[in-house]
């Protein structure tokens, strides 16, 4: 008999992980696949970050420049959101 983990069980390594929420923040600030969002770009550059992407830390900092006061708090919002839930 054998056990077939579901999804949830599979995780990726910390670091590959931190990786692919740096390439969504710059796929989201370029326009690459979808029109620019930086408020997107912003959420997945500070989860990036918080999971040890130094180079999310200066590009969040960089696009801050060009968000507002409530577009950045919209950011942190749904980064806490998406944290919450996953």
């Amino acid at each position: 008999m054998s056990i077939t983990p579901k999804p949830d069980d599979y995780r990726m390594p910390i670091g590959a992980e931190a990786e692919e929420f740096f390439h969504l923040g710059l796929m989201c600030s370029t326009g690459e696949t979808s029109p620019v969002d930086m408020v997107s770009a912003h959420k997945w550059f500070n989860i990036a970050a918080m999971r040890g992407t130094r180079e999310a830390v200066r590009h969040r900092c960089e696009i801050s420049r060009e968000m507002s006061s409530a577009e950045i708090a919209a950011a942190q919002r749904a980064a806490r959101t998406w944290l919450t839930r996953h």
